[in-house]
């Protein structure tokens, strides 16, 4: 009985996560191919290692035609070309197992800190945290337990190479999914992201499900599920509001905590005039702009902020403003909710803009035209 052996094999097992059938199907045919290099070799033979016992036989036909020197050569292969063909079976299965699994949150250990490089370990293999996806104001050390997204894995010489990272948004919505159970379960989506990793992020979120609030499922009872996303974002600010298929709307509620007077759009160039009341400017724009510069990112929409009294002033300027008798330029016709004229150009062809409640007020103008020509 080869105990020794045995032992050996399930030591791999368990330290590489092999399942011990593999193991003994590359030592089979380890010994196969150096049995077969052998003068006078057969070449219907096998190489069978019985599980119960350890024991290396060399079989034809049910009949052991084992060589002598077997042991020699079987120490041999264990030396030289063994641990190879594992090593390769074995990256072969991280790249199959994570390959799939990439774009995943996993729950790691950190192993060796540094700011140029961290290394996580991830139980079947070990992942770098290069310092290009690693907040700035994180710190990590030996044997802490970190959630890392899964970003790429490429296939190296000495094994698979994992990247990791903490800063991709990826990381953040994974999160979310993990603590709100409407999410996983489809009745919540999250509809956009937009992220300044280790400061603020703001997730826009959607309801497939009539009577589900979107927001306050991504909230929690008391908070408790955006709170257990923030402590292990270490405590980075995150606005959860909630998508609308409108952009102006959209892009209002982008700009939360700021109150949004109106919104101009320029469809063409997915561009937005947004008016806000004097005081909420700078809560607009954000410190160093950032409230901004996440709402751009949210939206995908170019957005130029101004407060009300700029906004009055330039309106009051081109209230009286009209085309050259040449010109094929018209200022929308269309009346805002407090009073005063929409300061967008018209649609070729029409006195109003594409803003669809303003299209709706020009659906009312053309009847109100027709209905006069009737009349006369």
């Amino acid at each position: 009985m080869n105990t020794a052996l045995l032992s050996a094999l399930r030591e791999i097992e368990t330290d590489k996560g092999i399942p011990f059938d593999t193991i003994k199907g590359v030592l089979e045919e380890s010994l196969l191919a150096a049995y077969l290099n052998r003068e006078g070799a057969d070449e219907e033979a096998r190489v069978d290692l019985d599980p119960e016992t350890g024991d290396l036989r060399v079989m034809r036909d049910g009949e052991d035609i084992t060589p002598a020197d077997f042991t020699r050569i079987a120490a041999q292969v264990m030396r030289q070309t063994f641990y190879q063909r594992l090593n390769e079976v074995h990256n072969e299965q991280l790249l199959e197992e994570y390959g799939e699994r990439m774009g995943d949150v996993v729950t790691g250990i950190v192993q060796q800190a540094h700011r140029r490089m961290t290394l996580v370990d991830l139980g079947r293999v070990e992942a770098i945290l290069p310092a290009s996806e690693q907040v700035p104001n994180e710190r990590y050390e030996n044997g802490q337990r970190l959630k890392v997204y899964l970003l790429e894995i490429r296939e190296g010489g000495r094994g698979p190479s994992l990247t990791v990272s903490r800063r991709h948004e990826g990381l953040l919505r994974n999160l979310f999914e993990l603590e709100v159970p409407e999410i996983y379960d489809g009745l919540v989506e999250i509809r956009a992201v937009a992220r300044e990793a280790g400061l603020r992020s703001k997730v826009a979120v959607w309801s497939n499900q009539a009577g589900v609030d979107p927001v306050g499922a991504c909230v929690g009872p008391r908070g408790s599920r955006v709170r257990a996303v923030v402590s292990e974002l270490r405590n980075e600010k995150i606005d959860i509001i909630q998508w609308d298929p409108e952009p102006a709307r959209f892009i209002a509620k982008a700009l939360s905590p700021a109150r949004v007077r109106e919104v101009y759009l320029d469809e063409d160039e997915r561009q937005a005039e947004v008016i806000v009341p004097d005081d909420q400017l700078s809560l607009a724009i954000g410190r160093e702009g950032q409230n901004a510069r996440l709402a751009v990112k949210l939206t995908d929409w170019k957005i130029d902020i101004k407060p009300e009294s700029q906004a009055t002033e330039y309106e009051d300027e081109e209230e009286d403003w009209e085309p050259d008798e040449d010109s094929t330029m018209h200022r929308c016709r269309a009346v805002l909710s407090n009073g005063r004229r929409c300061a967008n150009m018209a649609l070729p062809g029409s006195l109003f803009c594409g803003i669809p409640s303003h299209q709706a007020q020009a659906a009312e103008f053309e009847g109100m035209v027709e209905g006069r020509g009737s009349d006369e």
